[in-house]
């Protein structure tokens, strides 16, 4: 098993050593989280700015929503959203900046524009998707998805979610190695939330060593969604933080090395006492 120790994006390499943290910035008006605060462009780079200084490694740039029943929108509508974000963001922040998209075009703009990391919540099966991933240059996140948004989860079904999940996102994996693309590349995501029952996401949850094993970073994106306010007793996405928080705190522990997330500043603190006074190896038998 390879075990990379930084992530390339398009030549801005991350550290692996500790767990990253992936600042969400949905530039949409229609989000589940944030209800288009940050749909305007210097909305969305001040909010970017917030980010950074809080702690976050990487900007992850959404300019669809893929909230559970959420209508696609046309190409050239995102297009407007995003690139001249992703452009601006670019010259004014040191970390690397993500596309969160299916769309191969807009992927390729996004690239294009500065994007260092491609965010995919498709695991690149949009035809021609694979292809410029992996021509691209940048760093790839695979994600796995039951269905679309749109009906994801009107009755999501697995014999067995973890091995499923395993079994896609390998197979993602390798094909992207077969078409070149560097280990250090390749980061796969289990997808909660994204045609999973609340049984589902737990049990992936629980088993997230199985994705680990597979010796590519792990990102883990449960920030504010249904599976922290079912958890909680049936909370609004307004009284999800410290559920998030810690859920992101135990990802980390169990080896994901990167953590979408709403809340950095929280997230951060949470992972900087963790790293102070978890537990450590020792070496000793």
């Amino acid at each position: 098993m390879h075990e990379p120790l930084t992530l390339d994006c398009a030549g801005h390499r991350l550290r692996l050593d500790r767990p990253l943290i992936m600042g969400v910035l949905n530039v949409t008006p229609d989000s589940f989280s944030d209800a288009g605060r940050f749909a305007g462009r210097e909305s969305a780079i001040e909010h970017a700015r917030r980010l950074v200084a809080d702690g976050a490694d990487i900007i992850d740039v959404g300019g669809e929503s893929t909230r559970p029943g959420a209508e696609s929108v046309p190409l050239a509508t995102e297009l407007d959203r995003v690139i001249p974000v992703i452009a601006a963001l670019r010259t004014e922040l040191d970390v690397p900046v993500s596309i969160d998209t299916s769309k191969p075009e807009v992927m390729r703009a996004a690239v294009a524009a500065g994007a260092g990391m491609i965010n995919d919540v498709n695991g690149l099966r949009a035809p021609g998707a694979m292809d410029v991933a992996a021509a691209s240059g940048a760093a790839v996140c695979v994600m796995h998805m039951q269905g679309t948004p749109r009906s994801m989860q009107e009755r999501p079904r697995y014999r067995d979610v973890l091995a499923e999940v395993v079994a896609f996102l390998s197979g993602q994996a390798e094909a992207l190695l077969a078409r070149g693309v560097a280990w250090e590349r390749i980061v796969l995501d289990p997808g909660f939330g994204f045609g999973k029952t609340l049984e589902h996401n737990v049990a992936l949850f629980r088993g997230l060593h199985a994705l680990v094993a597979l010796g590519h970073p792990v990102l883990v994106g449960v920030s504010r969604k249904s599976l922290i306010g079912s958890l909680l007793g049936g909370r609004p996405v307004t009284d999800r933080l410290m559920g998030s928080v810690t859920a992101a705190t135990l990802a980390a522990r169990a080896g994901a090395r990167i953590l979408r997330v709403h809340d950095v500043r929280e997230t951060a603190d949470a992972l900087a006492i963790l790293a102070a006074l978890g537990e450590q190896e020792t070496g000793e038998t």
